[in-house]
């Protein structure tokens, strides 16, 4: 089982959160887990990234880096809606999880 992912600072431009960077990001690695699998044989049985929704980072508490596929509208101070709102990733992985992987 593998699993990685991507902390950046996500803004909001019109309603939306555009992460491109994330995408581009989760793509790359598992373009690579694919070519571990099928040049060298490595035996992969699965593939997650490290959160479905922003949440507070471990190792500082802070919210101003994120991690997920769905926006937490929070702060630092904790101050929010927590209103969630879905990235460009979140279809972009759902459409890679519905295609086992196949469409990228």
């Amino acid at each position: 089982m593998l699993r990685n992912g991507i902390g950046a600072k996500d803004t909001v431009t019109d309603g939306r959160i555009h992460d491109q960077y994330r995408i581009d990001y989760l793509r790359d690695h598992i373009l690579e887990m694919k070519k571990a699998v099928d040049l060298d044989g490595i035996p992969v049985i699965g593939y997650t990234t490290w959160a479905a929704l922003d949440l507070p980072s471990l190792s500082t508490g802070e919210m101003s880096k994120r991690y997920g596929f769905l926006y937490v509208d929070g702060d630092d101070q904790g101050n929010g809606t927590y209103r969630r709102i879905k990235k460009d990733s979140y279809a972009w992985y759902q459409n890679v999880c519905d295609s086992n992987g196949e469409e990228l």
